[in-house]
């Protein structure tokens, strides 16, 4: 973040990864709403993106990447941004993303830090992309349940940041990647002094992704945040075994995670799925310290 006056602070961010699909467009569809995905979660709004590519020049058609450029692209006239530019080297490994420019206003900032017990939890998308990722270079993932994950990470969180950042009931806001639902819930409940409970029973979960959890379909990012949360992690007995890694499971542009005034919550939840958030739900709520996850 950057104020530039009373008005106005800038918001920039940057992401890019490797492919996680294997069609160039969805590649570039996801690595783009993956990049602009921060700036929602921060109550910004976009303005413009440069792409940041590594390509295997002579490895790879010429073609493949333009089909990568246009699938991002087309994911930022959907965020309502601009792709002006950007910078490109010969790369032995594919890699794909942008660096955004936002804008919010210095007073509406959203944080991962700041929710207080009693707020709800409510997460926008279902879990389990990173291990139906991981089973699609198995060959263990079926194409319809390939194809609902393409769908999950390809969509912008442009609806819901904007919802959440309109009404005025959030205290704290992440969106879930890298670190699964427990490492980022876990980096919101330090920050904020407080403890987290989730209720599995109200998680949206990717259908057949406890089945390829418990085939190890897993992969090495979602087991080492799980080592990372296990001392704070207290799991209800009598739970499904696999439930621990798939709420560990790193996504690739996850949903928001926001904790919001309970009074507020199902009015919320309404506006988000009036929105096209069809996902949003209440999923647990903060509690007092110590700073910890329950789930049961």
């Amino acid at each position: 973040m950057y104020r530039i006056d009373g008005e106005r602070a800038i918001v920039e961010t940057v992401d890019f990864f490797t492919p996680v699909v294997d069609d160039p467009y969805w590649f570039g569809r996801i690595a783009a709403a993956n990049a602009f995905s921060d700036v929602w979660a921060m109550g910004g709004r976009p303005l413009f993106a440069l792409n940041v590519v590594g390509w295997p020049v002579g490895k790879l058609p010429m073609e493949m990447l333009g089909e990568v450029l246009r699938g991002g692209a087309e994911t930022a006239a959907l965020a309502g941004a601009s792709i002006l530019g950007g910078h490109s080297i010969d790369d032995p490994e594919p890699k794909y993303g942008l660096a955004v420019t936002g804008l919010v206003h210095p007073d509406r900032i959203l944080r991962n830090v700041g929710a207080r017990p009693g707020d709800a939890l409510v997460l926008t998308k279902p879990l389990g992309s990173g291990i139906v990722t991981t089973a699609l270079k198995r060959d263990l993932a079926t194409p319809a349940l390939v194809e609902r994950a393409v769908e999950v990470m390809a969509a912008l969180n442009r609806a819901a940041g904007e919802v959440l950042a309109a009404c005025g009931a959030v205290h704290a806001l992440t969106d879930v990647t890298g670190f699964g639902l427990l490492g980022h819930g876990l980096a919101m409940a330090s920050g904020s002094g407080v403890g987290l409970r989730l209720r599995t029973r109200d998680l949206r979960i990717l259908e057949g992704v406890h089945e390829l959890a418990a085939r190890d379909a897993v992969p090495g990012g979602s087991k080492a945040n799980l080592r990372w949360v296990t001392p704070s992690l207290r799991v209800a007995a009598g739970l499904a075994p696999t439930w621990p890694i798939v709420l560990a499971d790193a996504q690739t542009n996850g949903g928001l995670l926001a904790a919001v005034a309970p009074a507020q919550a199902a009015e919320v939840v309404a506006a988000l799925r009036a929105a096209g958030v069809a996902d949003a739900a209440v999923v647990g709520e903060v509690v007092e310290g110590p700073t910890r996850i329950e789930v049961e």
